[in-house]
């Protein structure tokens, strides 16, 4: 029952702020600091998500070692981007990677 109320509770936070921007539009100025602190909210909240499910996929403890695929995978994929700076040459290798790993190694 808790957990319901503390999601119903973040839905209507979260409403609330978009709906504010929405209708506020134009009319409200950011700050330069804020404007540039909130283009990080993407990433630091995709990487919050991600993460965990590459060190701990199943739910537990850390898997640092070949066989956890996830982990293979993000580091292939890490190195692609680096190296080429391409999406979809990341996201193909990272995926190709990760189900090769999996089926193939495993």
């Amino acid at each position: 029952m808790s957990h319901t109320i503390m999601i119903a509770g973040m839905a209507l936070v979260t409403v609330f702020i978009k709906a504010a921007i929405f209708m506020l539009g134009d009319r409200i100025v950011f700050p330069p600091w804020l404007k540039e602190a909130l283009g990080f909210v993407p990433v630091t909240v995709l990487t919050a998500i991600i993460v965990p499910m590459i060190l701990a996929p199943q739910g537990g403890d850390i898997e640092l070692h070949w066989r956890n695929p996830q982990l293979v995978a993000s580091i292939a994929a890490v190195a692609v981007c680096a190296a080429t700076g391409r999406q979809l040459l990341t996201i193909v290798v990272g995926l190709a990677v990760f189900f090769g790993w999996q089926f193939g190694v495993m």
